[in-house]
């Protein structure tokens, strides 16, 4: 019977709950973060090179180029990892920041020094040209550095005879003793613990790029509740408005039944019809042109006035450059009505409802006005309803950019609306023509 009555629901009812959006940052973003920071890298370790002149300028960039764009592989391998805990909390993810980048940095520190290891030789060599030194290592890969220890001159017993010339006897020093497993694994590590902290830089940038997305998507999501929040309430008030007036309505047609007043009650229930037929074409609540909405409320007083044909009389005042203007539908309901109910039903004279619009400093001001004795204190409560559902539907519509106010008068009661001023597109080009 449920799912007769209800098909829809049905299906709803039995579809798994929506899960929690997963919010990440664009490859392209990351990529970009990614050669930024390593160019970045690439630019400053360069101009230390040329301040500290190492020398072999060229070899070293295009190694060093080398190392930059691998760099940036290694950091997309990091970032796949680091992807998976872009939903858990920020102690979470920067625990894996810390942990998986040192792996990392290793595997970029060895290739580091895979790629220069053949420019050592060549930056020996030219220190010692430079210098006029004699470096060379041998067999066991200790550096050795030929220091002369004494000089021979000509007359030295022991010299061959006709050698004119010094002879200049060295001695080769160790310098720079052959590198051990030890002194391997202390230079990659040396070289990871720079790449180490470029990774973290790099990994907090990633975070704050995915806080901003998850901030921006949570901005979208909280938007979106309000939306959703403003249409129920919005229905809430329309549920409220229509049975109230449908009630009064049956009321009304039931007393002239009663007192045998059958030609009143047929025009009332003709004019009930089209009342009716015009109010539930559309949303009711939704905007609509101002026009329709003073059309309404005529129909509804031309239903009052079978109650009242010799108490009520109605003014109603829009100008044509407004008939376009949008406002929420059936907003004036329950004003008019309260008119009706505590203006002319309370007393046995003539009594003048005036419906006006105007524009004002951009602005669109409407007006609901009765020349009736205002508001007993002991109706208040039950006159404040209709009023508190107009403001909060203003509110809903336009926030807190509203006008409202509804107090008695001298001469009467009199209700106040300013609103934003809104035309559609055509309406706005015909007026400028």
């Amino acid at each position: 019977m449920a799912s007769f009555l209800n098909p829809v629901g049905s299906e709803t009812s039995a579809r798994p709950p929506a899960r929690r959006e997963e919010v990440s940052v664009p490859f392209r973003t990351v990529l970009v973060s990614m050669v930024v920071l390593w160019a970045t890298y690439f630019v400053l370790i360069t101009v230390r090179s040329v301040v500290m002149d190492f020398g072999l300028q060229f070899e070293m960039a295009w190694r060093r180029l080398l190392v930059t764009a691998l760099g940036v592989g290694f950091t997309v391998v990091l970032w796949f990892i680091l992807r998976l805990f872009d939903q858990r909390p920020l102690w979470v993810k920067i625990s894996a920041a810390i942990v998986f980048a040192f792996p990392v940095a290793m595997a970029i520190g060895h290739v580091n020094q895979l790629v220069f290891e053949d420019i050592q030789a060549a930056q020996e060599a030219e220190y010692a040209r430079k210098n006029n030194i004699n470096l060379r290592r041998d067999e066991a890969g200790n550096l050795l550095i030929d220091v002369p220890v004494r000089r021979i001159s000509p007359a030295e017993p022991g010299r061959a005879a006709g050698a004119g010339e010094d002879i200049v006897e060295s001695e080769s020093i160790i310098i720079a003793p052959a590198e051990t497993s030890v002194d391997f694994w202390r230079k990659l590590l040396d070289i990871a613990l720079g790449r180490y902290f470029l990774l973290l830089a790099w990994a907090s940038t990633y975070f704050a790029l995915l806080a901003g997305y998850q901030a921006r998507a949570a901005e979208r999501r909280e938007q979106q509740f309000r939306n959703a929040a403003r249409a129920a309430e919005l229905r809430s008030l329309r549920y409220q408005v229509n049975p109230h007036f449908l009630f009064n309505t049956l009321n009304s047609l039931s007393a002239l039944v009663m007192t045998g007043k059958g030609d009143r009650a047929e025009r009332m229930i003709q004019t009930i019809s089209r009342f009716y037929r015009h109010s539930l074409a559309d949303e009711p609540t939704s905007d609509v042109p101002l026009a329709d909405e003073f059309d309404l409320q005529k129909l509804y007083l031309d239903i009052e006035a079978v109650r009242f044909p010799e108490r009520l009389v109605c003014v109603f005042d829009l100008p044509d450059d407004l008939a376009e203007a949008r406002v929420p539908g059936m907003i004036l309901q329950p004003l008019v009505e309260n008119s009706v109910k505590y203006a002319v039903s309370a007393v046995s004279c003539r009594v003048t409802i005036t419906v006006a619009a105007r524009e004002e400093a951009g602005r669109l001001v409407i007006t609901v006005s009765d020349d009736g004795p205002g508001v007993p204190d002991e109706r208040l409560h039950g006159f404040g309803i209709g009023l508190a559902n107009v403001r909060d539907r203003l509110e809903a519509r336009f926030g807190p950019d509203i006008g409202f106010t509804s107090a008695p008068v001298p001469g009467g009661y009199r209700t106040e609306i300013r609103i934003p001023l809104s035309r559609p597109a055509f309406a706005r080009a015909r007026r400028k023509a």
